[in-house]
């Protein structure tokens, strides 16, 4: 069982569109790149200029989609108000930084450093034991799962390399340029009204369908879910198969940080990127043609400036980013739902092994600990991380040695609560995000077309939360953009794809 990240978690065999990202950040150094699907010389006028609202790995990669299809020619501003890499984030203990948001992308890798021989094993607390414990042997951690759970353990895989093979559909459907209008149709391009009725039933029901056992529920995918969505089995279901299948497979990350793919796709996409708190989007018509107006505030003041279309990449829900939509008839709806709170510590410090029945620290074997859904734990998982620069000759700090551990909660720690975890420590910083949202908050999916060239790209949230998610809805609405603009309406919304698409072969 390999160790489960605890914000934004990616998909197995699903990370070519981050790859496809990464090809094009490798590239940048030389500049030359142009991207197959831009704008051909004699095709409609582009726009002229584009307004993508956030920079994380939404908003870059969308931006970089963008332009890809419409080519260089066309104008990007990206609004950021905070930091370019939004939930992708580091903190820094000692000169070396270290993750605190997205922490991990699963296989492939470009510019990556393997972490794999550095994660170290992992093991799920219950509170007062370890439930299940990773050894160094394969074949012994199967039979300890058989053991334990019987055939849940299979019977899990099954039902998640099931999802996920139809998932991979969308890989295929983008790339031949097809996009979809609503989340909904999405999803039902991939798996029939089942992928849709996922997003509204919980994972344990849909486990306890396929034979696994409420105690493996219990023990393990609780422990995943809570260090993945820090929520509970009652997680949809489409949103716990995402999170369940990232908890498997080669894990790799960005040297330097994944915030760097942000910064990076901004620098390709030569985005012009302004320190700005979008404040509110006007919409307004001139000779039978809409515009957009996006008003922002910087630290020279207000402004605005005028789009053909713009793209909304954070998150408008329960009104998080405040931001206000203007003469629009019919109006812009509020969108219900309210967001989960994760607290990051970063603790610089000693571990206590006896708390975890290890009295002497030299014998704690294990660099990541999840934890069950037990009413007596404070924490949902914690991992002993490493920096993002480093050597190869780096090793990772031995158990009886201060190290740097990444704490997951629900709310900050108290210092009492940090003592029983450590024996000592020199520093803890605390981050607290509202990195996913409370799936249970909202009854419906929100739209993606919120006008007619205005778009709402972190509705895909609502299906399931992660890097290569994020992705996959910076690429559709890059391609629906396009294919409205150019009014090519049998790339929208067809049905019978897969027979669409090979034909097209």
């Amino acid at each position: 069982m390999a160790a489960a990240e605890a914000a934004h978690r990616p998909w197995p065999a699903a990370s070519r569109l981050l790859a496809w990202l990464a090809v094009a950040v490798a590239v940048a150094v030389a500049g030359t790149w142009r991207a197959p699907g831009a704008a051909a010389a004699g095709d409609a006028a582009p726009p002229g200029k584009i307004a993508v609202i956030g920079a994380g790995i939404g908003g870059s990669s969308v931006a970089h989609f963008l332009q890809q299809h419409f080519g260089p020619q066309v104008e990007l501003d990206v609004y950021e108000k905070d930091h370019v890499g939004g939930r992708l984030a580091t903190v820094t203990v000692n000169k070396q930084q270290y993750e605190s948001g997205g922490a991990s992308i699963h296989s492939l890798n470009l510019h990556m450093q393997d972490f794999v021989k550095l994660l170290g094993k992992s093991a799920i607390f219950s509170g007062e034991q370890f439930v299940l414990e990773e050894t160094d042997w394969y074949l012994l951690n199967l039979f300890r799962l058989w053991w334990h759970y019987g055939m849940s353990f299979l019977r899990l895989q099954m039902w998640v390399e099931e999802v996920m093979e139809k998932f991979m559909r969308i890989y295929k459907y983008q790339a031949h340029g097809y996009a979809f209008t609503q989340l909904e149709k999405l999803l039902h391009s991939l798996g029939g009204d089942a992928f849709v009725n996922m997003t509204q039933r919980s994972v344990a029901e849909s486990l306890l369908e396929v034979g696994v056992t409420q105690r493996f529920i219990d023990d393990v995918i609780a422990a995943i879910l809570r260090a993945s969505y820090g929520q509970s089995v009652l997680l949809p279901a489409f949103a716990g198969a995402m999170s369940l299948a990232g908890a498997q497979g080669n894990m790799w990350a960005v040297e330097g940080g994944n915030k760097l793919i942000c910064s990076s796709l901004l620098k390709l996409t030569k985005a012009n990127v302004i320190q700005a708190t979008v404040k509110a989007v006007s919409l307004h018509s001139s000779e039978g043609k809409t515009f957009y107006q996006v008003h922002y505030e910087d630290e020279e003041g207000q402004g605005s400036s005028f789009y053909d279309i713009v793209v909304i990449a954070t998150q408008l829900h329960n009104n998080k980013n405040n931001i206000t939509f203007q003469s629009f008839d019919p109006p812009v709806s509020d969108f219900p739902g309210l967001f989960h709170t994760t607290v990051t510590s970063i603790v610089h410090g000693y571990l206590n092994s006896s708390y975890f029945g290890f009295p002497d620290p030299k014998l704690f074997p294990y660099a990541s600990v999840l934890t069950t859904d037990a009413p007596s734990l404070f924490f949902s998982s914690m991992d002993n991380i490493c920096p993002v620069n480093i050597s190869g000759a780096f090793r990772r700090k031995q158990p009886q040695d201060a190290a740097v551990w990444r704490v997951h909660s629900h709310r900050p720690l108290e210092k009492q609560e940090l003592k029983v975890l450590f024996r000592s420590y020199y520093s803890v910083q605390v981050t607290e995000w509202q990195a996913y949202p409370d799936y249970g908050s909202a009854k419906s999916l929100p739209p993606i077309i919120l006008h007619d060239n205005l778009y709402y790209l972190n509705s895909v949230e609502w299906v399931a939360s992660s890097m290569e998610m994020a992705v996959v809805a910076a690429k559709n609405v890059a391609l629906l953009a396009y294919n409205l603009w150019h009014r090519d309406v049998e790339k929208i919304d067809q049905k019978d794809l897969m027979h669409k698409v090979k034909t097209e072969l």
